[in-house]
């Protein structure tokens, strides 16, 4: 992947929460680890997923890289600037080239507001502060074209958000977001909350927009089926780390990682003859806590192929081919 190829990439990223103790003097007794050590590149056009089970630091991982999480060390850089070392103009411009679908197409929009003035929102702001050169006519003819462009009638402007099924809700989150003209979108579940039948068309529009508008997607989910539709390259997360990365129909295909194979044999399958003959991967215990710190490889007391050495240290995520990297001591370059 050559550097003007390179949107966003992340490295080293950690993000850690500190435990206090006590009502009146309160003293820190440990971290929780919700992001620990996180590298991945995201390239100009991609769809990028990031997948793992709940609680494996996926949407921290997405507001750290928004800057609306602070980071405990490491960097993200998007378009080669590292984002925690900009200043609040800076970071104000820069902000233009990526903006966020929230999992909640309800709780992320005004309840007094109405759905044009949400989708104009980000421009009224940017034109008051004198980032973006346009007029209060320019602003709501773009209003109205962004709505019809995601699907909603512009009769429905002067409409509240409790007026909008939830699909509608979310087409105006996405029109709030495509306002001004980013290259990169973080979705964050866009479509977790809404019924199957909306799902799909909710996919669908982000696969027009990203194909209309140019789009850089960092789509994070725990659907694997959503995961495996969307996005081209997938990364697997597991308790904090990324623990494979590979092309979506490499990483189906043929799964390196014991926790990726485990989670694909958890995806039922259409054909029932093959389902009823498949062969399920029954993972034991739960998932450790991420305030426990660890020597060794973050997945090892549930891996069914652990070694002694997985609890000496924690494998390196390497190539294993083209593409395709996994973290695991099962393979060589780790």
């Amino acid at each position: 992947m050559s550097e003007d190829e390179v949107l966003l990439e992340v490295r080293s990223l950690k993000v850690h929460f500190p435990i206090e103790k006590g009502s009146v003097f309160r003293r820190r007794v440990g971290w929780v680890r919700a992001v620990d050590g996180v590298d991945f590149r995201l390239r100009k056009g991609e769809a990028l997923g990031l997948v793992g089970e709940s609680g494996c630091g996926k949407s921290t991982t997405a507001m750290a890289v928004a800057q609306l999480q602070g980071i405990s060390s490491g960097e993200v850089l998007f378009q080669g600037r590292d984002m925690a070392k900009l200043r609040a103009p800076e970071l104000r411009k820069t902000r233009m080239d990526f903006q966020l679908v929230f999992q909640d197409p309800y709780s992320s929009l005004n309840p007094r507001m109405r759905a044009s003035d949400i989708i104009a929102e980000p421009l009224n702001i940017y034109a008051r502060k004198g980032i973006i050169a346009l007029r209060p006519d320019e602003i709501q003819a773009k209003t109205l074209e962004l709505m019809e462009r995601c699907g909603l009638s512009s009769s429905f402007a002067r409409r509240y958000p409790h007026e909008f099924s939830g699909g509608q809700r979310q087409r105006i989150g996405i029109a709030r977001a495509l306002a001004l003209g980013p290259k990169l979108l973080i979705a964050d579940e866009p479509v977790s909350a809404l019924d199957v039948s909306i799902q799909s068309q909710i996919l669908n529009l982000l696969k027009d927009l990203q194909q209309d508008f140019d789009l850089s997607f960092l789509f994070i989910a725990h659907d694997l089926g959503v995961i495996e539709y969307f996005c081209s390259r997938i990364a697997v997360m597991y308790l904090g780390r990324i623990v494979e990365t590979a092309p979506s129909g490499e990483l189906y295909r043929s799964p390196l990682h014991p926790y990726t194979r485990a989670l694909l044999s958890a995806v039922p399958l259409p054909d029932p003859v093959k389902e009823r003959s498949r062969k399920r991967i029954i993972l034991k215990g739960d998932v450790p806590s991420p305030s426990v710190e660890r020597q060794g490889c973050p997945f090892m007391d549930r891996c069914p192929e652990a070694m002694p050495r997985c609890a000496l240290k924690a494998p390196k995520l390497a190539s294993e081919g083209e593409g395709h990297e996994v973290s695991c001591f099962l393979y060589p370059n780790s």
